[in-house]
């Protein structure tokens, strides 16, 4: 069985910090091994907030030196961002990054040209401040973008940086708004009226599809022995998650945790109806003609936020803590944009505690606990509207990414659903990604048959939900009145 394994490089670029997995797959053999973690941190210069993308490509070549032999490389980052290439194939400064507020009040000037109904309905795509198309619309008349001869998603510049060869990925395109859900290609009649040139694109890749060789310098600096591929994998990283969501059927909900909560269903069909749209769901593309229906919900990144105000408490002893706090004294909309921007996190909380008439938190403990019930609280509107909005019932929720280290989280979201909860893997992003490079090279099947591997080989958690409901009913109707 050994001489059947394979490896692979899971590239994994999350908002605060970045890693080279390396993934050992066989007909009934997936581990995953950590090779290199570096940091991910974003810089704050006169122009802006802006990714240091140089460092995190030093990061991405200091880890494929450390995995050692592989037989393919795949890379998946967060969503939106990009860089722009001149007609040199040169960058052309630092990516902006997506809470930088130069997007700030840019939507209501695309919807004056095209209205968020007709946009919605032509591309599925839920409103966000930072979504591509606003980026590329506030950029418009920038030096950089004049010069531009090329635009490259995050993941799919570090693949030319390490291959030469360009691509735009396409679940990550879906999160552009700039594509159609119905025909996964891009929407040129919304191009067109917004004045969004298509050609600054590269060709569209599909995952699995081949994206070029490591260049002999890359094989030089990372010790590698060539040829080694890269290979398409689904580079958002919220598409390689759902990828390796452990499913046995089609009647489940899904929560991508970290940073970010992504909470919603897979369908085999977008969903772009007026109530839809009003409900904030986004239509992005995942594997084999699958769409992600989701709601963003801000994530993980409320208590990052204030761990890092606290002067970085150890957090185990801030959960124990937040655990002996009674339940659903105060919570807050853990999908409201006023949370975006970094910085106050704890008083920003506290404010808006005290603005609806709620008890405001007094420790970090019971800070925590409300950001908790929170974002559980977040999670069960969203499964609950995601199934009425999309017909589509659910037996169980499977809590995907860093959130399943946080038993509390997991535990409070089975509760407030009112469904077994499975948590687990906690690298699912890493494993999605490694999990489409095994398939292009015949190691693994289809969709399905990658989700059994996952069951028969990965450590899952069950959580079953506690009393009833009744609670998180009352606690959803006092924040929509607030």
């Amino acid at each position: 069985m050994s001489a059947q394994l394979q490896s692979y490089a899971a590239v994994d670029l999350g908002a605060s910090s970045g890693r080279v997995m390396v993934g050992r797959v066989g007909p009934d053999s997936l581990e995953l091994t950590e090779a290199h973690r570096f940091v991910n941190r974003p810089v704050r210069v006169p122009e802006g907030l802006r990714w240091d993308i140089l460092a995190l490509y030093g990061g991405v070549l200091d880890g494929l030196r450390a995995a050692g032999r592989v037989d393919s490389v795949g890379i998946d980052s967060w969503a939106v961002d990009y860089g722009l290439l001149d007609a040199d194939g040169a960058l052309l400064g630092n990516p902006v990054h997506y809470r930088d507020a130069r997007t700030e009040g840019v939507a209501e000037k695309v919807w004056a040209t095209l209205p968020a109904e007709r946009l919605y309905a032509a591309t599925g795509l839920q409103y966000a401040p930072f979504n591509t198309l606003y980026q590329l619309v506030a950029a418009r008349g920038s030096a950089q973008l004049a010069a531009a001869g090329r635009l490259l998603l995050i993941p799919d510049l570090l693949s030319y940086w390490l291959t030469g060869e360009q691509g735009t990925e396409l679940t990550n395109a879906s999160t552009t708004q700039l594509i159609d859900p119905r025909t996964r290609d891009w929407s040129y009649d919304v191009a067109s009226r917004l004045g969004v040139d298509l050609g600054l694109f590269a060709p569209l890749r599909q995952p699995g599809d081949p994206a070029g060789l490591l260049r002999p310098g890359v094989l030089e600096e990372t010790g590698l022995r060539g040829p080694v591929p890269v290979t398409t994998v689904g580079s958002h990283d919220t598409a390689s998650a759902v990828a390796a969501v452990p499913a046995g059927g089609e009647r489940f909900a899904y929560i991508c945790t970290g940073t970010w909560s992504l909470a919603g269903l897979e369908l085999g069909a977008p969903v772009l109806s007026e109530a839809s749209r009003a409900a904030n769901f986004t239509n992005e593309l995942g594997l084999d003609g699958t769409v992600r229906y989701l709601r963003n919900i801000m994530g993980l990144w409320l208590l990052q936020e204030c761990v890092r105000a606290w002067g970085e408490p150890e957090l185990g002893g801030l959960l124990s803590a937040a655990a002996e706090v009674p339940a659903l004294r105060s919570v807050v909309d853990a999908g409201d944009a006023a949370f975006l921007a970094p910085g106050r996190m704890p008083e920003r909380i506290a404010e808006a505690c005290r603005a609806s008439g709620q008890p405001v938190p007094a420790s970090p403990a019971e800070t925590t606990r409300c950001i908790l019930d929170s974002l559980a609280l977040a999670h069960r509107r969203a499964i609950e509207d995601a199934q009425r909005l999309a017909d589509h019932p659910v037996d169980v929720v499977h809590i995907v990414g860093g959130g399943t280290r946080n038993a509390l989280l997991c535990q409070l979201t089975a509760d407030a659903c009112g469904l077994p909860v499975v948590a687990g893997p906690t690298e699912a992003a890493a494993l999605g990604n490694v999990l489409v490079q095994a398939r292009a090279h015949g190691l693994v099947g289809d969709l399905a048959g990658m989700r059994r591997l996952l069951i028969r080989t990965q450590q899952l958690t069950r959580y079953e939900p506690r009393g009833d409901t009744a609670r998180w009913t009352e606690a959803q109707t006092r924040l929509a009145g607030r």
